[in-house]
């Protein structure tokens, strides 16, 4: 399976490096560059792997649901967009804020080849569910 996930949040003045590189890391473990064109950002890019550590943290945190739609409403075309919480993030936990942050989120997409492809991600990151529980667990 062919997937880029590439994530970036930005740094304000107030925050330290460090602290969102963390925030990052805690949900994406993947390498991060700084880049700075007018607004300071940390960005990152990986693969389907780096999406491990937010596949087990949706289950331990029991959110498959609300995960899914977001993931679901988040498709255009063959990518998914998505934010989480920064500070959240910071403590290791996932949160997907309804509105704009102070600090901004952590910005995430998923690029796949196709829709398909796409959809199985959706399945495996977070899954239909029956009280809470999934249905089906894929592997990728």
């Amino acid at each position: 399976m062919n997937v880029t996930v590439k994530v970036s949040a930005l740094v304000y003045p107030t925050e330290m490096q460090e602290k969102v590189k963390t925030a990052i890391i805690n949900i994406v473990p993947l390498e991060l560059d700084f880049q700075d064109f007018g607004v300071p950002r940390l960005c990152g890019e990986g693969n389907i792997e780096n999406l491990r550590k937010l596949h087990l943290l949706l289950r331990e945190e029991r959110i498959l649901d609300t995960a899914r739609h977001i993931l679901l409403t988040g498709i255009d075309g063959n990518t998914i967009q998505f934010h989480v919480s920064k500070q959240v993030a910071y403590i290791g936990k996932v949160n997907f804020p309804a509105w704009d942050e102070t600090l901004g989120p952590i910005h995430i997409e998923i690029f796949a080849e196709n829709k398909v492809e796409l959809m199985k991600i959706i399945d495996w990151l977070a899954p239909e569910t029956i009280d809470g529980k999934p249905v089906v667990e894929i592997e990728l």
